[in-house]
Parts: structure tokens; C-alpha cells; sequence
């Protein structure tokens, strides 16, 4: 298993992030289902969120191979655009990258764009970011690309950053309820990513 394969696991395909040691970083090839951030418009962080008890929970039981499965300790940094806090660290079997993980180590460097933001920028990570094209996705079974949830809060704590279908990310965030539940309109794409041993 090398860094780029596409494996089977449980009832997905998975792309291979990262190898350290007996271990592999892996993320859904494709963007899974839509879900809400959070179930209420409140202030909150990836610790206390919904769709994180969602995935350490019913979606994690999903999985036979529970014992490949590695708990991690998830540093969850302020936004660095904005100052919103994180919140605590967490210990995560399944979770959602975090904005430094999705734009500085896994898809590419892009570090300096993230850390040097241009004067009025305030919405949009950089459209012309060449690894943009390496963290866009697939919305599973409906063949057109759609955006998904990352864990750093986005410009106020009610908010979530996500990635566009195209790669670019909107540091900014969207709403993590936005609109009526029931009408979908928060619904935004989920990528779960995992450590498995190997």
C-alpha cells in the first residue's frame, strides 16, 4: 500500500493519503453523503459537532474491520485567516481533515498562499492554486462534483470551511445548518478519513 493507491474498505474506495510506519491515512475517493456540520445554528467546534459524534458512532459500527481502525489524537488549529477558535484537541477513528492538513501536507504544499493571504482577499483560499485540482471530488453515484465539509471552524464559530468541486477552498466557511434540515439545505459533502493498519 503506497501513497496515491486506491484500495477497498469496508463498503468504500479509499484513497491512500499517507504511510508512517505500520499505519496509512486514508480518505473516501469520492465525497460519500451529505450531512449538516452541526444539527442546530449554533457557536460550535469539530469536538462538540454532530458530524463528528456521527462518524466516531453509527458510521464507524458500519465498518467489520474495527480492529484495522487507529485512534488518533487530532490537533484542531484556529482559522488563520479569521482567529476562530478550534477548539480542544481530539481522538478521532474517523474524522474530516482540517485546513492545514487539506492545503499544506496531503494535496500538495500550499502553505504560503494560506499563510500570506492577499490584502482584500476574505472568502476564497486561491482559484489559481495548482493543487486545487488535487482536493476537488466526485459526489458519489451522481457524476458531477459538489463541495465537502473540512473540521477548521470558518470566519465565525457557526460557520465551517469546505472545499468548492473544483478544489479551491472557502476559508470563509459555510453555515454548518444552513436552511431548513429537512429541505437539505445544509446538506454539505462528507469525506471521512481514517487511520488503518496495514
Amino acid at each position: 500500500m503506497q501513497t496515491g493507491d486506491k484500495i477497498s474498505f469496508g463498503a468504500h474506495e479509499w484513497r491512500v493519503l499517507a504511510r508512517e510506519g505500520g499505519a496509512a491515512l486514508i480518505i473516501t475517493d469520492e465525497i460519500i453523503e451529505q450531512r449538516s456540520y452541526h444539527n442546530k445554528y449554533v457557536e460550535i467546534t469539530w469536538a462538540e459537532c454532530s458530524l463528528r459524534e456521527y462518524l466516531n458512532t453509527e458510521f464507524y459500527e458500519r465498518f467489520t474491520e474495527k480492529a484495522r481502525i487507529v485512534p488518533v489524537l487530532n490537533k484542531n488549529p484556529d482559522n488563520p485567516w479569521f482567529g476562530t477558535k478550534g477548539g480542544v484537541d481530539t481522538e478521532d477513528k474517523i474524522f474530516i481533515l482540517s485546513l492545514e492538513e487539506l492545503a499544506c501536507k496531503y494535496f500538495g504544499d500550499s502553505s504560503s498562499l494560506l499563510h500570506n493571504p492577499k490584502k482584500n482577499q476574505r472568502y476564497w483560499y486561491e482559484r489559481k492554486d495548482v493543487n486545487n485540482s488535487k482536493r476537488g471530488a466526485i459526489l458519489h453515484g451522481k457524476g458531477w462534483g459538489s463541495w465537502y465539509w473540512i473540521r477548521t471552524p470558518g470566519r465565525f464559530s457557526v460557520k465551517a470551511v469546505y472545499v468548492f468541486p473544483d478544489g479551491n477552498i472557502g476559508i470563509h466557511g459555510n453555515n454548518i445548518l444552513k436552511g431548513n434540515i429537512a429541505d437539505g439545505y445544509c446538506a454539505g459533502g462528507v469525506r471521512p478519513a481514517m487511520w488503518i493498519t496495514v
